[in-house]
C-alpha cells in the first residue's frame, strides 16, 4: 500500500440506516470525517501543528458522489489521500469502498484552508506545514 494513502475500516450498523434500509446520505459525512481523522492519526508529525487547536484545518467545500447503496452489515473502507496542495487551500480525495467486493460506494473531494482560529482569518499554507504536506500529495 502507498504510504500516502490512509485506510479506515468500519461496519455499517442499524443506526446508520434510513427508512429505505440503506446508509443515510448524511452518515457518509461522518464516515468521511472518520477517514480524515484516521489520515492524521497515521501522520502524527503532520497533526502536531494542530494539537493546540490553533491553527486549524477547516473544510470550505465538499462534493460527494453517491455511487452504490451500503446496507447493515457491510464492512466499508474509507480511503483518504491528499490530492492537491496550494498556497491557500488543499484538496483531499476520499473513496468509500465495500470490502467484500471492492465496489465504490462513495467518492468525495473536500477542500480545506488553514485558519487562524483566534483571528478568524485564513493563513497561507507555507513553511514547515507545506514541507510536511507536499510529499503526501497523490494527484488524480
Amino acid at each position: 500500500m502507498d504510504s500516502r494513502l490512509s485506510r479506515v475500516t468500519l461496519r455499517v450498523r442499524g443506526y446508520h440506516l434510513d427508512g429505505y434500509g440503506h446508509v443515510n446520505n448524511a452518515r457518509y459525512l461522518e464516515f468521511l470525517e472518520e477517514g480524515r481523522w484516521g489520515y492524521f492519526d497515521d501522520r502524527p508529525d503532520v497533526a502536531r501543528p494542530f494539537a493546540s487547536g490553533n491553527p486549524a484545518l477547516v473544510a470550505v467545500n465538499l462534493n460527494i458522489n453517491y455511487r452504490l447503496a451500503a446496507v447493515a452489515g457491510d464492512d466499508l473502507e474509507v480511503h483518504t489521500r491528499l490530492a492537491e496542495l496550494g498556497s491557500r487551500s488543499a484538496r483531499m480525495h476520499q473513496e468509500i469502498r465495500r470490502v467484500r467486493d471492492d465496489k465504490l460506494v462513495v467518492d468525495a473531494d473536500l477542500t480545506f484552508v488553514l485558519l487562524d482560529v483566534k483571528a478568524n482569518r485564513p493563513l497561507a499554507i507555507e513553511g514547515e506545514l507545506h514541507e510536511l504536506l507536499a510529499p503526501l500529495v497523490m494527484e488524480d
